[in-house]
């Protein structure tokens, strides 16, 4: 009975230095489908490591866009490139994690399904904050100031959405985006199409005279011969848009990181820097002369 007592003592010792090594050197547990994306990764010095951050897939943080959208993101070859992708890299960067990106509906990105059916972390597709959107997805702090632009055949005298409507033209918009909704609010009826590339190609064939679209990407367009030598910008439409990066209600923590890395970004110049690279001027002078 003594031995027995001892051997027991010995073991409840052992087992309490085993619970402090543990404790000390991170044991796992839990189940995988909880499993958050740095398993094993060290927190960048003063930041939010993905440890403390649920991420869809181990390393990575994913995130869903509408392709190509140029120059927010768009290929590159093989690769993903453009002003929203260097934004999250950001965050990424700061959380240890590589960005992966998703190519998926903008339908299903405005309306929040894709975060809740784990298809990504983060929304970054050009996306304005409304309120309606709100409702379903969790916005960053705004990131970029949008507004809206008409590009038109040349030739045809627009200058303003009163002149579609007063010259019987034929209006274009992206289906599922502010620019549409902003022309029916002012009593015009286009014709929608499935994204960007496909309304450029409705405005090339004669299917729209005129397409509604935001400034950065009709002036990205504008920078390619060929449309610009049959295109112009007849019109920018003041709408008081601004971009966020979209995440799943809730997510709080993620959403923390973003903000601090947006914030961080526009104080210490790297976000000029990138809005050079993308845009070829400095915020507040897009589409400027």
């Amino acid at each position: 009975m003594v031995f027995w007592s001892r051997r027991r003592r010995i073991t409840s010792i052992g087992a309490v230095a085993v619970g402090a090594a543990c404790l000390l050197s991170a044991c796992g547990g839990g189940s995988g489908s909880d499993t958050s994306a740095s398993s094993g990764a060290s927190a960048p010095a003063g930041g939010t490591s993905a440890s403390a951050i649920k991420l869809i897939t181990p390393g990575k943080l994913t995130t869903c866009t509408n392709l190509p959208y140029e120059p927010f993101q768009f290929k590159d070859g093989a690769k993903v490139v453009g002003f929203d992708v260097d934004i999250v890299d950001l965050a990424a960067k700061k959380l240890g994690v590589t960005q992966e990106i998703v190519d998926i509906d903008f339908a299903v990105i405005k309306s929040g399904a894709a975060m809740n059916a784990g298809k990504c972390d983060v929304a970054a597709a050009g996306m304005t904050i409304t309120d309606e959107r709100k409702k379903n997805i969790l916005f960053s702090d705004p990131y970029f100031d949008a507004t809206q632009a008409l590009l038109a055949k040349k030739g045809t005298g627009v200058k303003s959405l009163d002149d579609v409507k007063a010259k019987n033209l034929k209006l274009g918009a992206q289906a599922s985006t502010t620019g549409l909704d902003y022309v029916k609010g002012k009593g015009l009826n286009p014709t929608e199409f499935a994204d960007s590339p496909k309304e450029l190609l409705g405005l090339q064939s004669g299917q729209a005279d005129v397409i509604v679209q935001d400034l950065p990407v009709v002036l990205t367009w504008l920078k390619k011969p060929e449309i610009a030598d049959k295109f112009e910008l007849v019109a920018s439409l003041d709408t008081g848009e601004q971009y966020g990066i979209g995440m799943k209600l809730g997510n709080d923590a993620l959403a923390k990181v973003i903000n601090e890395e947006i914030a961080k970004a526009k104080s210490d110049g790297t976000y000029e820097q990138i809005y050079v690279k993308w845009f070829g001027k400095k915020p507040g002078e897009l589409g400027a002369s």
